[in-house]
C-alpha cells in the first residue's frame, strides 16, 4: 500500500558539520569609518543579538581619531540605530554588547600604536580573547601592506606554524588596481602569513541569493541538464545602479566601473553561474572550480576591445522625473574626466561546456532602477509550427535568477491565452523568497563575519581568483585610455549608451532589461 510522504521529509541540514566559532577578539583598522558603521558593527551586534557569537568575545576598534571607549560605544550605538535591519537596539542587549566593545588610538604608520593594541590584548580577561584574533581591515587599500607588516613586526601576525590559537586577516576590496598591484600585495602577505589565513572579502558574495546559484544548480537534475552549450544561446548578467556616484567621486576617478564591479562582482557571479561541479562542498573544492572557470575565459586583448568591450559614462538626466546631474558635475570629479560609469562586456569561456556561448555582462550608475539579475536564454524553438507563424513574436525560454531586490527566480515559457482565438504570449513560473521563506535576509556581511571566525574560506577570494579576474580586466582598460566618443555617452535614467547596443546588435541579439517588481 502506498503512503503519502510529507513534503517536511525533504528538508536536508548541510551545515551540522560546520567549523565552530571560538572565542576571539575581532580587531577593526578603520574604526571611523563608513563601512564599520554601517555594516561591521551592525553585522556583529545582530550575530551577538542572536546567539551567534561564542563567549567570550570583544572587538577593539582602531583609528587615528581621538576617543575613549565610552565615545566609540556612544558613536556606534547612534550608527546601529540608523543601519540596523531591526531598528533601535534594547537597551538591555546593546548594553551587553557594548561591554565587549574598546577602542584604541593611533596612526597606523606608528609601531607605538601596535604596543598599545598588544597591551590591550594582553589586559584581556580569557586566554582565547589573546590568542584567537581576527583582524580586519576596513581602510584604503594602499594601507594593506603597512598595517599587515606593523602587526607581524608586534607579533601579532605570525605563520600558522609560529603561532598559538590562530590569527586571520579579512581584507576589503578592491585587491589591488590592476594585475601587477595585486599580485605584489599577494607576495607581501603571502611572506608573512599563510593563504589560509587570508581573507579577501566581497560582499556580493555573502548575498543570500548569490550563494543559492550553486544550490539552484547542483541540487536540482531537471535544471543541470539545461545549463550548457546544446540548450543555452547565451548569458547576460546585469548588475544595474539608479544612484550616482555621490560623495564617491574622488574613489571613483581612480577604479571606474571596471574596476568597482567588473574586476569583482560580475566576474564572481559569472563563475558560480557557469563553473563545473566542485568535487566536495569544501571550501578549496569550491574555489577550485571558480579558478578554473576564470581562466576559461578567453581574454579580449586592445584590440578586440572595440567589439567585444563597451564603457560609457552618464551624463544630465532625469530618475524618476527628479532632475539628476550628470558624473563630470558629481563632487570630486574632473570636468573632462573620461572615467567610465558604465561597462558592458562580451565574454567567451572556452571549454566543453560553454564554447561558442557568449557571456554578456554590464553595469552602470544612474540606469533606471537597480537590480542584479542573471538570464539564462535558451536557444529558440525550431523554425515549425508556432515558430514557424510568429517569427520574431515568439519569445524564447529563459531562467531570470534575480539576485536583488525582490529576490526570486522565474522561469520564463509560452503559453496559450485564454479564449476562442489561438493566440500565445510568454508566462513565467516564478519563485519568490519572500513569499516561501518570509522577509528576512540576513546582511551579507554577518554571514560572511561567521564564515571567517570560523576560519571557512569558501565565500572568500584566493589570490589566484583574484590575478585572473585582473589579467582579465587590465588588457580592457589599456584599450580604454583613449577620449569617450560621442557613442558612450548616455542620459541618466537610461539603460546605457548607444555602443552597448551595438555590441549585442551585431550578434543579432539585444539586452534584456531588469523590470520593476509586479
Amino acid at each position: 500500500m502506498l503512503t503519502a510522504v510529507s513534503e517536511d521529509v525533504f528538508n536536508c541540514q548541510l551545515d551540522a558539520g560546520r567549523k565552530a566559532v571560538t572565542p576571539c577578539t575581532v580587531v577593526i583598522f578603520g574604526a571611523s569609518g563608513d563601512l564599520t558603521a554601517r555594516k561591521l558593527i551592525p553585522a556583529l551586534y545582530h550575530l551577538f543579538a542572536e546567539g551567534m557569537l561564542p563567549a567570550p568575545f570583544q572587538v577593539i576598534g582602531v583609528a587615528r581619531r581621538h576617543k575613549t571607549h565610552e565615545t566609540w560605544r556612544a558613536e556606534l550605538r547612534a550608527a546601529l540605530e540608523r543601519f540596523s535591519r531591526s531598528g533601535t537596539p534594547p537597551a538591555d542587549k546593546w548594553q551587553a554588547f557594548a561591554e565587549g566593545v574598546f577602542y584604541c588610538e593611533g596612526d597606523f604608520n606608528d609601531s607605538a600604536t601596535y604596543q598599545r593594541l598588544r597591551e590591550m590584548l594582553k589586559a584581556a580577561p580569557a586566554e582565547d580573547l589573546r590568542r584567537h584574533l581576527l583582524f580586519y581591515l576596513a581602510v584604503a587599500p594602499s594601507q594593506f601592506g603597512e598595517i599587515s607588516q606593523q602587526l607581524h613586526d608586534a607579533g601579532l601576525l605570525q605563520r600558522l606554524g609560529e603561532q598559538t590559537g590562530w590569527q586571520r586577516l579579512v581584507v576589503e576590496k578592491p585587491f589591488g588596481h590592476d594585475l601587477q598591484s595585486a599580485r605584489a600585495l599577494n607576495q607581501h602577505l603571502l611572506r608573512l602569513v599563510d593563504e589560509q589565513q587570508i581573507f579577501r572579502i566581497d560582499h556580493y558574495l555573502g548575498k543570500e541569493t548569490v550563494q543559492n546559484i550553486l544550490m539552484f544548480r547542483f541540487s536540482n537534475s531537471i535544471f543541470e541538464q539545461l545549463w550548457n552549450r546544446q540548450l543555452v544561446d547565451h548569458v547576460q548578467i546585469t548588475v544595474s545602479e539608479q544612484h550616482g556616484v555621490g560623495d564617491r567621486g574622488g574613489f571613483y576617478e581612480e577604479a571606474g566601473a571596471l574596476r568597482d564591479i567588473g574586476q569583482n562582482h560580475l566576474l564572481q557571479v559569472l563563475a558560480l553561474v557557469a563553473m563545473e561541479p566542485p568535487v566536495t562542498l569544501e571550501s578549496e573544492a569550491v574555489r577550485n572550480e571558480k579558478v578554473k572557470l576564470l581562466k576559461s575565459i578567453r581574454p579580449i586583448t586592445p584590440a578586440q576591445a572595440a567589439t567585444q568591450a563597451v564603457r560609457g559614462q552618464y551624463f544630465a538626466g532625469t530618475i524618476d522625473g527628479q532632475p539628476v546631474p550628470g558624473y563630470r558635475q558629481e563632487p570630486r570629479v574632473r570636468p573632462d574626466s573620461n572615467v567610465e560609469t558604465y561597462m558592458a562586456l562580451k565574454l567567451q569561456i572556452d571549454n566543453w561546456r560553454w564554447s561558442g556561448v557568449p557571456f554578456y555582462v554590464r553595469s552602470g550608475k544612474r540606469l533606471p532602477l537597480s537590480a542584479s539579475e542573471v538570464r539564462v536564454q535558451f536557444r529558440p524553438a525550431p523554425n515549425v509550427l508556432f515558430a514557424a507563424q510568429c517569427g520574431l513574436q515568439l519569445d524564447v525560454n529563459a531562467i531570470t535568477l534575480r539576485l536583488q531586490p525582490h529576490e526570486g527566480i522565474s522561469l520564463r515559457f509560452n503559453g496559450k491565452v485564454p479564449g476562442s482565438s489561438l493566440r500565445v504570449r510568454p508566462v513565467r513560473m516564478h519563485f519568490s523568497y519572500n513569499t516561501e521563506f518570509g522577509a528576512y535576509t540576513p546582511e551579507a556581511y554577518e554571514r560572511l563575519l561567521l564564515e571567517a571566525l570560523a576560519g571557512d574560506a569558501t565565500l572568500f577570494i584566493r589570490s589566484d581568483e583574484v590575478e585572473a579576474a585582473w589579467s582579465l580586466v587590465d588588457p580592457i582598460r589599456e584599450a580604454w585610455s583613449a577620449p569617450l566618443s560621442n557613442r558612450e555617452f548616455y542620459a541618466a535614467g537610461t539603460w546605457g549608451p548607444v555602443a552597448a547596443d551595438e555590441l549585442m546588435a551585431r550578434d543579432g541579439r539585444e539586452w534584456r532589461n531588469p523590470q520593476p517588481a509586479a
